[in-house]
Parts: C-alpha cells; sequence; structure tokens
C-alpha cells in the first residue's frame, strides 16, 4: 500500500536555490500545471460514438496490483457497450495533481485515492455523496458495514471501498526458534522482551547485525499510519469533538512505547521516510516488521508468519482501507460513473482483486465464495488480518487530516530521534491550536 501525504515545502526549498536553478524550477512547475490541465481534458471530451467515456485516476502500487486493477476495468469495458472507462496512473506528487485538476475544472470522473483526504475533497466541493444511490443498490447488503461508518463524514457518504485491510507484525520465525521464543508475544511487555532477544550483537561491538525490529523514521502518512494500531490499543485518539486532541494518556503511553523499543537498543530505524520498504526483513537484520498483506514479503521465499498487533488496554490494529470518489462532472456522466463503481463493490471484482493483490475483500460474498476461501487455504496467514478486522479502527478523514498528520509525523520523527514524547506531542498540538479555526473556515 502506498499513502501520500501533501506538505506545502516549496517556499523552504526555494530559499536553497540559486537564482537561474529557481527561475527553472517556476518554469517547471507552470509547465505542469498546464500539462496537467490538458492531461484531464482528455477525460472531459466525450468522443463522438454515442458511448460515454469516462477517466479514472489512479494511483495503484506495485505495478503487479495495478496490473491487476486494468484487467477489471478490461473486463467492464468488455461488458458494457454504453459506458467505457479509461483507467489512467498518476505518478507522485499525486495530490497536488488532483487538486490542480480541481481548481481547473478539468477533475477525472472518478478517482481512486485515500479515505483520509475526504474532508478536504468535501469542502473543495469536487466530489458527490452517496448515499442515495447506495440505499437503492442491492449490493449494500453485501458490503462490510463497517466500512461505510469508516467512509462517513458529516452525515454523508463520500466514498465507496474500493478493498480493506490491516497491519499486523510479520515475524521471521526461524529467528525466534533461533532466540528460543516458543509463543507469539501477545502484549506490550511481551513484544519489548521478545525483541531483545531476538537483537544480536555477534562481534560486540555494540552494532547488531540483527535486531529484533523494525520501525520507520519520518513524518509522513506510513510513520503515522504504523502508529495507529499502538495508539488505539492504549485508549488514544487524535481527535476530539472535531478538535486535534494529542495530548490525551494514550497517545503519550503509545508513543513512549515506541521510544522504549529503541532505547533498549532492540529496534532500529529505516531509512527517512522508507519504513515500508522490507529489504532488511529478507535479508534477516530485522526480525519482526509492521506491515499489511499487501507487502513483497507475501510473494518471497523467506520464511514469514504473522501475528496480531500486541496489546496494551485493548486489541487493536488500524484499518488499510481504499476508496474511491464520484467526482463532480455532469448529471449524465456521474450516472455512468455509478456503473463501474457498483461493479468494483461486487463478488466478481472483489474477488479476482484480493486474490490478485492481497487485500481484503469488502463484499462478504467474495470473502465467503470457494476461490477466495481455497486462496486463503494457500495463504493462512491472510486470516490474521480476517480476525483482526472487528477490532480495527481508522484515520480520521476529517478536514484538515493532512496538517494533523503533518504535525503528528513529526512528533513522532522528533520522538524516535531523541525527544521526550509529552514534550513532541504538546509541541504538535500547540502548533495545531494556532491554525486549527482558520483550517476549518476555509
Amino acid at each position: 500500500m502506498k499513502v501520500t501525504l501533501f506538505q506545502s515545502q516549496i517556499p523552504n526549498f526555494s530559499r536553497k536555490l540559486t537564482n537561474s536553478t529557481l527561475q527553472l524550477s517556476l518554469i517547471g512547475i507552470i509547465l505542469s500545471i498546464f500539462l496537467i490541465f490538458l492531461y484531464g481534458c482528455q477525460g472531459i471530451v466525450q468522443k463522438n460514438d454515442g458511448v460515454i467515456h469516462l477517466s479514472l485516476w489512479q494511483s495503484i502500487n506495485p505495478p503487479t496490483n495495478r496490473y491487476v486493477f486494468d484487467k477489471l476495468v478490461d473486463k467492464f469495458n468488455q461488458t458494457h457497450t454504453d459506458v467505457q472507462v479509461e483507467s489512467i496512473f498518476i505518478g507522485q506528487p499525486q495530490l497536488p495533481k488532483i487538486l490542480t485538476a480541481v481548481v481547473g475544472n478539468t477533475s477525472p470522473d472518478i478517482l481512486s485515492f485515500d479515505p483520509q483526504l475526504t474532508g478536504q475533497f468535501m469542502e473543495l466541493g469536487a466530489i458527490r455523496p452517496l448515499e442515495e444511490w447506495l440505499e437503492k443498490l442491492p449490493l449494500k447488503s453485501e458490503i462490510s458495514p463497517n466500512l461505510w461508518e469508516e467512509l462517513k463524514l458529516d452525515g454523508h457518504l463520500w466514498s465507496i471501498p474500493l478493498y480493506t485491510s490491516n497491519l499486523g507484525i510479520f515475524y521471521r520465525p526461524k529467528l525466534f526458534q533461533d532466540a528460543g521464543i516458543r509463543q507469539i508475544p501477545k502484549t506490550w511487555e511481551e513484544l519489548r522482551e521478545v525483541a531483545k532477544k531476538l537483537t544480536i550483537d555477534r562481534n560486540g561491538d555494540n552494532r547488531p547485525e540483527q535486531y529484533g525490529m523494525l520501525l520507520p523514521l519520518g513524518k509522513e502518512e506510513w510513520t503515522v499510519f504504523s502508529w495507529f494500531p499502538f495508539l488505539l490499543s492504549a485508549g488514544g485518539e487524535i481527535v476530539t469533538n472535531n478538535r486535534p486532541n494529542l495530548t490525551n494518556v494514550g497517545a503519550i503511553a503509545a508513543l513512549q512505547f515506541w521510544q522504549d523499543i529503541l532505547k533498549d537498543g532492540s529496534a532500529t530505524l529505516s531509512s527517512p521516510e522508507r519504513g515500508y520498504e522490507e529489504d532488511a526483513f529478507i535479508s534477516g537484520r530485522v526480525a519482526m516488521q509492521i506491515t499489511g498483506p499487501w507487502t513483497y514479503i507475501m510473494k518471497s521465499n523467506v520464511d514469514f508468519k504473522v501475528f496480531p498487533i500486541p496489546a496494551s488496554v485493548k486489541p487493536a490494529t488500524v484499518t488499510a482501507t481504499g476508496d474511491m470518489y464520484l467526482m463532480k462532472t455532469t448529471p449524465e456522466r456521474e450516472q455512468a460513473a455509478l456503473k463501474f463503481l457498483e461493479y468494483v463493490l461486487s463478488e466478481e471484482f472483489q474477488t479476482e482483486w484480493s486474490i490478485g493483490t492481497g487485500f481484503l475483500p469488502v463484499n462478504i460474498k467474495s470473502a465467503q465464495s470457494q476461490a477466495y476461501q481455497e486462496f486463503i487455504q494457500q495463504k493462512p496467514v491472510l486470516k490474521v488480518f480476517i480476525d483482526q478486522m472487528p477490532v480495527s479502527g481508522s484515520r480520521p478523514i476529517i478536514p484538515g487530516y493532512s496538517r494533523l498528520s503533518d504535525s503528528l509525523g513529526r512528533a513522532i520523527e522528533a520522538t524516535m530521534l531523541g525527544a521526550s514524547p509529552e514534550t513532541a506531542l504538546k509541541q504538535a498540538q500547540a502548533n495545531l491550536d494556532s491554525i486549527w479555526d482558520s483550517l476549518q473556515s476555509k
């Protein structure tokens, strides 16, 4: 799974440029915006063939998952004579391209993105609510009910789920066996002790060749996402009554726990903003890694298993849900796009998509289908993620989430680099308090 958080860093970056380089950079930005405008227009222009041609923007990675998706789009096109969907991959950075298209009135018809940006898209008036359509849809009863709750904001449903899953801890059974560990950890205290046993300094230079665990270093969304199960397990939250709340007891405890593992010397940090990479796990340099079933580890030849996120106050993890938005265009195009959204929710789509990617199906009939049950038999670790769904929480989708996540990510990063968790969270809270009301009023 790839999660992108837009951060406005142009002012800081531009101060480091020479005048000539700055001029070239500004020209590049202008050209990029112009090309995005033209690119978006491709999906708006109606071909004169009696068929409604829709554009769908997606940033599905890795390419193997994108291939599965595009194959399913082709199936839709082959069975619909009146609607044709063009799947268009948008590379990094995705959000600036999307926002430029929205402001320039060149939005795609359908957008596949992350639900955490729902509030921002809603405030821009870029997306259509879907609850009236959903109430008339026979498929509604086939979709896991908790997924609808995750995608609601201000009493409206703003998207449909493309996929879902959650985070667990992948581990190397051979390394556990070599360390004499016979039981998987079920609590934070047990996880901390197991991480110590799995950390090995073979030559005595105080630089372990093997660490118990990998923790993400960085301030972007993957770091926040990886930390969220621990926040929820500690009974913490980051929003109360639609306002940031980063200094509650649970948030401090969850961040302190990560720092404690680091201070023990039992965890190593990833490269900056690369906490999702699996190289260290696959090579055996770390014995445990927080990730989900979309990971390349699932397709690798290394020995691995998965256990649920260990509990503090209560068992918990966080959902990894991808969604699809119906963008505001014209009534005719929106009705055509809804046909594709219905197809995405269908048992046929969800079964083939889930088997091809490792994500969990959002359609209950798909999850119960013979094909998917046979797939689970081949990939038994998936049962860990299925069993965790009832205790899975979600990240907020409120307006201002990107700024909230950025401040929280900076607090997590500062703590991983040695700051006091309470101090880092208080600073983040103060920063948000100073700007939150203005963000909500925009």
